[in-house]
């Protein structure tokens, strides 16, 4: 069963379509990159999810059911907008969110002290909120959203105000909830972060949906570019659309080539192989996903 799923949802403000017809389903032990760029509708999907918001179309389904407070004991929640009750402890402020999800307050307790220990915050457990550092209250923040040790982990630009430390820290526990079971939705704009961690990743803009999928799929919307040397000129090859010489080593060539889209840089090699057309270097670039979103988000956020 899938733990989260999105069929045909709609969500408008007035003449606005926040979330156009959008379908989409995270299974357990996946992380879910959905990605997008401001304004795309990710929170406003994210809300629907948590029922904050009710969609005008389309149903939803969280762990087997519709969203609500039934789901609370499963479900974990980053948000963008961090808060948490200043005059509180730390370890109080953990034990809170777990009884609100259902927790005792000894079970709470206990894997809240769990948390604080590993990171790196045990000896602060009977500190106030404010009291804390910002970078100690963010990894209280996270210590809220896993407590329960969620079957589903949504998270809300999570890495958005986060020192470098703090980054590693999340994207670790991230891939720790991953390996344990549950499904991990973050939304993010930031793709390196979605590079390092996605199982599958969805690209949004203006509230539809342009691309789901592995990052390789993702990539391979690219056309291929390569890099070569060469003793000759590859602009006649088949295949290449594009080549741009770009230095020389010795009786060699170099060369940057895209290729036509749908091109097999395979059967280019073996063109070469074939006619003896001489090579030195034949290097496949591997597009980023920073790449990969510019090219089929760019165009739609432009319209």
């Amino acid at each position: 069963m899938d733990a989260l799923r999105l069929d045909g949802v709609v969500k408008r403000f007035g003449e606005l379509t926040a979330v156009d017809d959008l379908s989409f389903a995270v299974a357990p032990g996946e992380v879910f990159g959905f990605l997008g760029g401001n304004g795309a509708g990710k929170t406003t999907s994210l809300r629907m999810v948590l029922d904050i918001l009710r969609p005008d179309a389309g149903s939803i389904s969280v762990l087997g059911r519709a969203p609500g407070r039934a789901n609370s004991a499963g479900l974990g929640f980053l948000p963008e907008e961090r808060g948490l009750y200043r005059s509180m402890t730390a370890i109080e402020t953990i034990v809170y969110f777990g009884r609100l999800k259902g927790m005792t307050a000894t079970a709470a307790r206990a894997e809240g002290d769990t948390l604080l220990d590993r990171f790196g915050l045990g000896g602060f457990a009977k500190t106030s909120v404010d009291k804390l550092s910002k970078g100690m209250a963010q990894k209280v923040q996270l210590a809220t959203a896993v407590v329960n040790r969620p079957r589903l982990l949504i998270l809300d630009e999570p890495f958005s105000g986060l020192d470098p430390v703090n980054q590693g820290l999340l994207e670790d526990e991230i891939v720790r909830a991953a390996k344990d079971g549950a499904a991990v939705v973050f939304s993010t704009h930031v793709m390196q972060h979605a590079e390092r961690l996605c199982d599958r990743l969805l690209l949004l803009a203006r509230g539809r949906k342009l691309f789901e999928g592995t990052q390789e799929a993702a990539r391979a919307t690219l056309p291929a570019r390569l890099l070569l040397e060469a003793k000759a000129s590859p602009t006649a090859l088949p295949g290449v659309a594009e080549a741009r010489q770009t230095g020389t080593a010795g009786a060699w060539q170099e060369w940057e080539v895209g290729l036509t889209p749908g091109a097999d840089p395979g059967d280019l090699l073996d063109h070469c192989t074939a006619t003896g057309f001489a090579l030195h270097r034949f290097e496949q670039q591997r597009p980023s996903l920073h790449e990969v979103f510019l090219h089929i988000v760019g165009g739609a956020e432009g319209r």
